[in-house]
């Protein structure tokens, strides 16, 4: 559809007509011969002489009132308004920490198709569902062991993101756990960023040894952030050392944050896990709309341009065609 940038220019529209119908004639005072039979020789050469005040011919008026209204329109700024164009912006920056220490290497957990497979290839097929999900949130990853480190930063880049996560091996961060420092590390990373839900889904399967910073004092940093952390416990909490799972510090560190925990013992648990946290986390996307406006002002400030130049070309033609300077036939008797 066509709008009107500038609609109220158009009171400007009466304008000529006002002064034409109200304005005086404009009359200038010049040197003259007076001849006092200046009549009787008009009428002896057969020419009616012009009088004061005598305006021009009806087309004029209405060529000039025409060029006017264009002239206007044109400073109207018309403009034509295309179909909204919709963006869809993630309103969500999700990060996803891994325990890739040596316990992870347990195979106590079963693949799709039910053979035994270790922990971190379970967790990565199930991972993978979950991004394929979240096709409208930036997801980074951060894998941690004795040290927390960024695998992949915040990205749309989903393709990318799981080779990434393919690349990631048992062992690669060191045997023991960092829970502390990959919640900080997280909180590093999020920091920058301008989305206001920002969610960090941590899992392991093992008890902090290794952090510079404890995890409960990492997850209330965390909270002051506005980080939501959801946990996962995998593993024997019963077992001893590294590979005891701390299930309470978990269940602290999702509380302080306004989290959940849970508890995935095999496969089949994860996959409800990820599940659930699908249905607390829905992705949420910000529409832009943005409607093109094509300029059409062009169109009458032409069409008034061309007016005058056709006028003014037909003017001159007949003028030329009317000249008196065009000699006259003559006759032999």
């Amino acid at each position: 559809m066509w709008q009107l940038d500038y609609p109220w220019l158009l009171l400007l529209l009466p304008l000529p007509w006002l002064g034409y119908r109200y304005l005086a004639d404009y009359r200038e005072a010049r040197s003259a011969v007076r001849v006092p039979f200046f009549a009787a020789m008009s009428r002896a050469i057969g020419q009616t002489p012009s009088q004061a005040g005598v305006r021009g011919s009806r087309w004029q008026l209405l060529l000039n009132l025409l060029v006017w209204a264009l002239l206007v329109g044109a400073a109207t700024r018309p403009v034509w308004v295309e179909k909204p164009i919709e963006h869809e912006q993630p309103v969500r920056d999700l990060m996803l920490a891994i325990d890739i220490s040596q316990s992870m290497q347990t195979t106590d957990y079963s693949n799709a198709t039910g053979q035994r497979v270790d922990r971190l290839s379970a967790v990565k097929d199930v991972v993978k569902d979950f991004i394929a999900r979240r096709k409208d949130d930036r997801i980074g990853l951060i894998v941690f062991g004795t040290g927390a480190f960024p695998q992949a930063p915040l990205t749309l880049d989903h393709a990318s993101l799981n080779i990434l996560l393919d690349e990631v091996g048992i062992g690669m961060a060191g045997p023991n756990t960092a829970i502390g420092d990959a919640i900080g590390l997280t909180i590093k990373l999020l920091d920058a960023a301008q989305e206001q839900d920002k969610v960090l889904i941590l899992l392991t399967d093992g008890n902090d040894t290794s952090s510079a910073i404890t995890p409960k004092h990492a997850a209330a940093m965390a909270a002051g952030k506005g980080i939501v952390i959801h946990t996962i416990g995998i593993g024997d909490p019963s077992a001893s050392g590294e590979a005891k799972v701390d299930l309470a510090s978990l269940q602290q560190i999702a509380k302080a944050t306004g989290g959940h925990f849970f508890r995935a013992d095999d496969r089949n648990s994860l996959d409800q896990v990820y599940a659930t946290l699908d249905r607390i986390t829905p992705h949420k996307v910000k529409k832009l709309s943005h409607q093109p406006k094509r300029d059409l002002f062009w169109m009458p400030l032409g069409a008034a341009i061309g007016l005058l130049a056709l006028y003014q070309l037909l003017a001159l033609f007949g003028a030329r065609i009317t000249s008196p300077g065009t000699p006259a036939s003559t006759q032999e008797g």
